[in-house]
């Protein structure tokens, strides 16, 4: 065969390699082949609708944070899990106190705690607390306002509160305002700003992301924060008024997501698979009886209607002419149901990060030591639960409310306003979150004991660790001490001795005698009498 060449010269045939470049090459192909095989993950399947492309959180919470609270919404309103799993974060995030606050200034010689200047910080909070001070409506405590917050939280996936001043805010001068998150919409996107911002999900930000205005929905025209952009409103509230939280779980989120979102698909069929159980359970249940015509008797039927029976229990239907009733024998649900619905349930609670036997109420089958694990990594949750919520709101509402009440002299030592220049040492705080009891208390209680004997444990952390103040219980002690003492003493025993019996009763393992007596051993003999 011969080839022309039109004007081209003929390109010289490529040098061939050598050996060692040969092997290089054959070694490339190979590593890349294998890296194609190691994560079958990353295959291409064209049968299968699988996101090859990573979305960012931006572009996620514009196109879907609505539908999703929508429809968290919407399950919480029908769904008993849903319900119940909200229920057990508010329960045990907040509690039946909420989160306590515990003062912990200290004097200025010695590095002793300040009672008088903590008591009065501590009573000053409590006063604030309530309802007809805290609130702008007035109606909620801080604590209704901490179960309203981990209620929205678990629910929509995150809590707004703007912090009110001034006459507005009640007989305080400051207090909360709780706003519907939805009211800040998360399709309201501005990609520049003249300062060189920018507003993502209704949230404007400076160059560097930090937080400058929330811009929410509104149609009151007599605000003078008031705007509006394509026919709708909004007003501008500066972010240094503004408590906006959620769990940030993507760098670059600016917006919360509801806790079962991924648990919305499994829940939705889970309900709809239930709602078809009981229908056929209940048409299993109806008994009906049908009548037959026999040839040329009987009602009609026209070629344009079809025959419908209602299932009802023990009624009876005319069948029309040339009708029978072909075999129906509805015998679901059966054995599957169960198994089905706590399948489900399981895949929903491994998301919310609670145990199933609590979610679904579902104690069968159940033996201490695992049930005793599912309550240990469960409590674990709540207790990260219970920092994010001390970080993000009750740290930042305190930070607020300290100078206010140091300059309106609320804050009271023998009924003498503490002086703003104490202002650093009533920053010294902690906070107490909620405590769970023992779920064996003898092993447990015995436990304490050990590690508090052999320095693993402070008698402190042992109690905190019950959910209780340890100066508080330290406090009550010594009144309970006292108050023994005065009762021996008014019976006419001398106040050392009364002192001496109160101590040996107090100590473990003794039994109190008669005064200037040494005590006794509160265990059995078990020596044997001489014979």
């Amino acid at each position: 065969m011969k080839f022309w060449n039109f004007g081209r010269t003929a390109e010289p045939a490529p040098a061939p390699l050598a050996p060692a470049e040969q092997t290089r090459t054959r070694t490339l192909l190979s590593v890349r082949r294998a890296a194609a095989r190691m994560f079958k993950a990353a295959n291409v399947m064209r049968t299968d609708k699988w996101e090859t492309t990573p979305t960012t959180p931006d572009e996620f919470i514009s196109r879907q944070q609505r539908v999703l609270v929508a429809r968290s919404r919407h399950q919480w309103a029908n769904n008993d899990y849903v319900r119940n799993f909200v229920r057990l974060v508010r329960q045990n995030v907040v509690g039946p106190q909420g989160i306590i606050l515990q003062a912990q200034a200290q004097k200025t010689r010695g590095g002793k705690l300040d009672k008088p200047l903590n008591d009065a910080i501590e009573a000053a909070w409590e006063e604030w607390s309530k309802g007809k001070n805290c609130d702008v409506t007035g109606k909620r405590s801080l604590w209704k306002i901490q179960r309203l917050v981990m209620n929205t939280t678990a629910r929509d996936g995150e809590f707004i509160i703007r912090k009110v001043y001034g006459a507005d805010a009640g007989p305080w001068g400051f207090a909360l305002q709780l706003i519907d998150p939805q009211r800040l919409p998360p399709d309201y996107d501005v990609s520049r700003l003249k300062n060189g911002g920018f507003i993502r999900h209704g949230i404007e930000f400076n160059r560097y992301g930090r937080a400058v205005a929330y811009h929410f929905g509104s149609d009151d025209e007599s605000d003078s924060q008031y705007y509006h952009v394509s026919g709708r409103g909004y007003i501008r509230i500066p972010a240094d008024e503004i408590i906006h939280g959620f769990l940030e779980e993507m760098v670059g989120q600016r917006r919360g997501l509801p806790w079962s979102s991924t648990s919305l698909f499994r829940l939705h069929h889970l309900a709809g698979f239930e709602n078809a159980a009981v229908q056929n359970a209940r048409a299993s249940a109806s008994k009906m009886g049908f009548i037959e015509y026999a040839d040329g008797f009987g009602p009609e039927c026209e070629d344009d209607e079809g025959v419908e029976i209602d299932a009802e229990p023990l009624s009876f239907h005319e069948l029309p002419q040339g009708a029978k009733i072909a075999e129906w024998n509805p015998q679901y649900p059966s054995g599957e149901f169960a198994v089905f619905n706590k399948a489900m349930l399981r895949g929903a609670a491994a998301g919310w990060g609670v145990a199933y036997n609590n979610v679904a109420g579902d104690l069968e089958g159940v033996n201490f030591s695992s049930i005793r694990q599912g309550t240990l990594d469960e409590r674990d949750h709540y207790k990260d639960l219970q920092q994010w919520l001390i970080e993000t709101l009750m740290q930042e509402i305190y930070d607020e409310w300290l100078p206010r009440a140091l300059l309106s002299n609320r804050i009271l030592v023998a009924n003498k306003p503490v002086p703003a220049s104490k202002l650093d040492a009533c920053k010294q705080i902690s906070w107490q979150g909620r405590r769970w009891q023992w779920i064996d208390p003898t092993a447990d209680v015995k436990a304490a004991v050990e590690s508090k004997n052999n320095l693993l444990a402070s008698p402190g952390q042992i109690i905190r660790e019950s959910g209780r103040d340890p100066q508080t219980v330290w406090q009550e002690s010594a009144r309970d001490v006292r108050a023994m003492i005065d009762a021996y003493v008014a019976e006419g025993i001398p106040e050392a001795a009364a002192t001496e019996m109160v101590m040996l009763a107090m100590a473990p393992g003794r039994l109190p005698t008669k005064a200037g007596e040494k005590p006794a051993d509160n265990q059995p003999d078990t020596k044997k009498a001489p014979e």
